[in-house]
């Protein structure tokens, strides 16, 4: 309505004379109503950034509540509500630890990219993508807390801290890692210099490759444990990281897009679903080689493992990995047309994403498998419930309780709700500012044809 009065107003006797007053020069600098318009738009802009309680708040909030009633129902009757036991001591949630590890690996080294080597249009998504890498560090540490089965027991690693653990490197790495993702966020949020943030990036992207590093060792390390023994288990872990914190920043920035909350240009998108492919076919190569390995030499403890994944107890998570989470979103976005599709980039990164979920849990669980003393009558489970019944196990077994899927969906949720609250505040108050902000005249007054 505003620029219609005012177009109709120049076109009126009285505003005439004004107009020819004008030198030509001047007349392409007038009519400023457009920008007018759009500022009016744009300032309501700020005035999303408040508490809205929206079905996707109220929903994640009930799931968080229910995974931290889950929680404390197992503080207050121990880890045996799960499932794990004595032949399989680490489950669902070190699973979920190591793969939150990974997507907040993946979405820091692609913010710090975009200062350390100058990628400007990388800049664009800088902020998500830190953001969404604190969040999930934070996850990764809260699954850990979790596992140790009382938040108490973490004053143990300060007391009788031992340093030459792997466990006390991946502390130490992952806490200066969770100070650097909020100094990054700090730092631009309040519009700090492109120094400062070059800086900051320059000591948070090897930090980042650091992080997914000694969490392999953690597992690399074990030589008693053969499915987990390996010189390139580390590159592994972060080209998994890589392509699955690439992938989840993906879909993020699509959901961000549809919300309103940040804009991404489509040819940005098409650019990360890009680099995502190679990151797949690299992944896909170290698998390989990793089998190969394993497999060339006919050792009797390599063998084992290979016919768990191939033929075996874990055979669905490893075909599921390599079919669903490589081949497929491969042959998905080898095409530079199919990458420009925003629907088939979010189904081949939520695929990227599974199958990278299915690789931590074949990789961590079939290790536990065959035990490193075999024969009669085996490992007892350890569990109370089954002192009348089955004690003794030859192979390793875990199934997840009702206990730990509903803890570690809580978790999740709580890391989304977190997510959303922070980007509504930090994603629309930045567009808002920056919109407002006038534009240099400069392009404005230029004469035609100049």
């Amino acid at each position: 309505m505003l620029l219609d009065k005012t177009v109709s107003a120049a076109q009126s006797p009285v505003a005439q004379p004004a107009v020819s007053q004008q030198s030509p020069a001047a007349q392409p600098a007038a009519s400023p109503q457009p920008a007018t318009a759009d500022a009016g738009k744009l300032a309501s802009a700020p005035a999303r950034t408040g508490l809205k309680i929206t079905p996707t708040v109220v929903i994640l909030a009930v799931i968080a509540l229910a995974g931290i009633a889950a929680w404390i129902y197992q503080l207050a009757n121990g880890l045996a509500v799960t499932g794990m036991n004595n032949g399989t001591s680490w489950g669902l949630y070190i699973t979920a630890f190591m793969f939150f590890v990974g997507l907040s690996a993946g979405g820091l080294i692609v913010a710090s990219s975009a200062a350390v080597f100058g990628i400007k249009q990388y800049k664009q998504v800088a902020k998500p993508a830190v953001l969404l890498s604190l969040v999930c560090i934070i996850a990764a540490a809260a699954f850990v807390l979790i596992d140790l089965g009382g938040v108490q027991r973490v004053f143990n690693l300060i007391i009788h801290a031992n340093f030459t653990s792997p466990l006390m490197w991946d502390v130490f790495v992952i806490t200066v890692y969770l100070i650097l993702n909020i100094a990054y966020l700090v730092l631009m949020g309040r519009g700090s210099s492109e120094r400062s943030l070059t800086i900051v990036s320059r000591f948070a992207l090897p930090t980042a490759i650091l992080v997914h590093s000694v969490t392999a060792w953690i597992f690399g390390l074990q030589i008693a444990k053969v499915g987990w023994h390996s010189a390139i288990l580390a590159p592994l872990f972060v080209t998994s990281a890589l392509d699955s914190g690439l992938a989840l920043l993906l879909i993020v920035l699509v959901v961000l897009n549809a919300t309103g909350i940040f804009s991404t240009a489509k040819k940005l998108l098409s650019n990360l679903a890009g680099l995502l492919v190679v990151c797949v076919a690299v992944d896909a190569f170290m698998v390989a080689c990793e089998i190969l390995t394993m497999a060339y030499p006919a050792a009797h403890e390599e063998s084992a493992i290979l016919a768990l994944l191939f033929t075996g107890s874990s055979a669905p998570l490893f075909w599921g990995e390599v079919i669903l989470g490589l081949v497929v979103p491969f042959f998905l976005l080898v095409s530079r047309r199919t990458r420009e599709n925003t629907a088939v980039v979010v189904v081949a990164s939520l695929l990227v994403v599974a199958g990278v979920f299915l690789k931590r849990a074949w990789l961590l669980l079939t290790a536990f498998v065959p035990f490193n003393v075999a024969g009669a009558p085996g490992v007892s489970y350890g569990r109370s419930e089954l002192a009348q019944t089955e004690v003794w196990t030859l192979l390793g077994t875990y199934a997840p309780t009702w206990v730990e899927v509903v803890v570690s969906c809580g978790v999740v949720a709580l890391a989304a709700l977190i997510y959303v609250l922070l980007a509504r505040r930090l994603f629309v108050e930045a567009d808002g500012r920056t919109a407002l902000t006038p534009v240099a005249p400069a392009a404005a007054t230029a004469p035609e044809g100049a």
